[in-house]
């Protein structure tokens, strides 16, 4: 049965941040997941954990200036120096919450720019490396132009080329199954294909963004699929509540822990 993990940006927006750890543990979640940890310090995060027992599944390493519209760093080839920090930065919250997956923002560029594709190869295999003696994998994670214009990684087919040709052990794709369907649909043949180099999956249902069953995918099955295909993970639950988090997870009780 799938081990899912609450997104905390998105989920339990109710309460403030760090109490939403208690939020997700009271509704059954074992573990949880968010965008970014930075405005709280490391010790704050690993706390709220350990007090309710929870996992943390992932996170992403700082993304340049998010309010102001970036979304990433990787493909910036005058940006390296800051890439290398926030490898640093994200690997002390790493040390701090447990997390053995990070993710890594390619940033807004020209997917066809050549200056681009060997800035991010550059940072791809630079955090890859650095993460590997601490026992941490690099995700990298495809997401569709709808929701996010212009981000230079927007393919799987892509992902999964620089994966392999990088060829570096803890270098993983992020699987998340909304993107999937919005950029090429045929999902459960997509996993099927690329599960052995999978990390990370997350979910949300197509095309609202909303709880999964709720839209145009059959999320049921999906989640058997994963199952069928030996998928050990957690899948992030990275949607949007079409109102009241708690209100909403009818979809979960097949899967609550207990």
């Amino acid at each position: 049965m799938p081990r899912f993990a609450a997104n905390l940006t998105m989920m339990f927006n109710e309460v403030p941040f760090l109490d939403r750890f208690e939020a997700a543990a009271r509704a059954g979640f074992e573990a949880v997941e968010f965008l970014f940890p930075y405005e709280h310090p490391p010790e704050a995060i690993a706390e709220r954990l350990r007090a309710n027992g929870l996992t943390q599944a992932l996170f992403n390493m700082p993304p340049g200036d998010f309010a102001g519209g970036e979304r990433g760093l990787a493909a910036l080839p005058d940006r390296f120096e800051e890439v290398k920090a926030g490898v640093d930065t994200a690997l002390r919250y790493a040390e701090a919450t447990g997390v053995k997956r990070l993710h890594l923002m390619a940033g807004l560029a020209d997917p066809t720019d050549s200056r681009a594709k060997e800035a991010y190869r550059r940072a791809v295999t630079y955090a890859a490396e650095k993460l590997a003696p601490a026992g941490l994998d690099l995700v990298l994670e495809p997401i569709n132009g709808r929701n996010m214009p212009g981000y230079f990684l927007n393919d799987f087919g892509a992902a999964a080329e620089l994966i392999r040709e990088l060829s570096l052990p803890n270098l993983k794709l992020q699987f998340d199954l909304y993107h999937c369907q919005i950029m090429h649909g045929d999902v459960a043949m997509r996993l099927r294909a690329l599960m052995p180099m999978v990390g990370h999956v997350q979910t949300a249902s197509v095309p609202d963004r909303h709880e999964p069953g709720t839209g145009e995918m059959n999320d049921a099955f999906l989640f058997a699929e994963l199952d069928r295909l030996g998928y050990d993970g957690f899948v992030g639950c990275e949607y949007i509540p079409a109102g009241n988090t708690e209100a909403g997870l009818g979809w979960f009780a097949p899967y609550r822990k207990g």
